[in-house]
């Protein structure tokens, strides 16, 4: 299985609801490292999994809809936490789409699947895979 990464960032803030969260309770930032893991059986023609470039292109796009942004005031995650791991799952939801949607070109309709990790810091990170 051959596998390409390409990494962003961004940062947010958010609060969360219910006391398993302590004083995350309260409105706070996080700057999220993200790494998206695209994986094909075979290199295409080109000897490429996808094009880097839009690879990273894409990921840049859809985390610009969230970087400097507050989470709590976006409609599509009212009643939500936006924790580590639901985002991960959001991001992974989006590139899916731009996968399908042919955002990142010819050698993206042989992927298999794609892995996005969030890292909070060196200590503690999410992830989200699934197949493609």
């Amino acid at each position: 299985m051959y596998e390409l990464t390409v990494r962003d960032h961004f940062m947010i803030a958010h609060s969360f609801r219910g006391e398993i969260f302590g004083p995350a309770q309260k409105l706070h930032g996080a700057t999220y490292v993200v790494d998206a893991s695209f994986r094909r059986e075979a290199l295409d023609e080109d000897d490429l999994i996808v094009d880097i470039g839009l690879a990273g292109q894409v990921l840049a796009e859809i985390l610009a809809d969230y970087n400097y942004r507050n989470l709590d005031e976006i409609e599509a995650f009212r009643g939500r936490n936006t924790t580590t791991e639901f985002m991960a799952r959001v991001i992974f939801d989006r590139l899916a789409q731009a996968v399908h949607d042919g955002r990142l070109g010819p050698a993206a309709t042989g992927l298999s699947g794609l892995k996005v990790s969030l890292k909070e810091s060196h200590l503690a990170w999410a992830s989200f895979e699934g197949a493609l």
